[in-house]
């Protein structure tokens, strides 16, 4: 397979590095914040102190992946019923 242009002259290492950079970067910014979230959602209201601890360092740490998706997040606790 040729590739078209100058990406034909990129050498092998430097694919690999950028595939390096493309998938630790889709680990920082969508796969850790994704697997994140869904922990908060299910352990939220049962956690212990160290686990929140944790987890909010987890939050501090992959804090520019968690901001990708908070708008499409919801974290309301589920109530009793519609209020009437």
């Amino acid at each position: 397979m040729t590739l078209p242009g100058f990406l034909s002259s990129i050498s092998l290492e430097s694919w690999l590095v950028i595939g390096a950079y493309l998938s630790l970067g889709g680990l920082y910014l969508v796969v850790v914040p994704l697997l994140l979230y869904v922990w908060m959602q299910r352990r939220w209201v049962v956690m212990s102190k160290l686990e929140r601890l944790g987890v909010y360092g987890l939050v501090f740490l992959f804090f520019p992946g968690l901001i990708v998706f908070a708008p499409f997040l919801n974290f309301r606790l589920k109530g009793q019923g519609e209020l009437s």
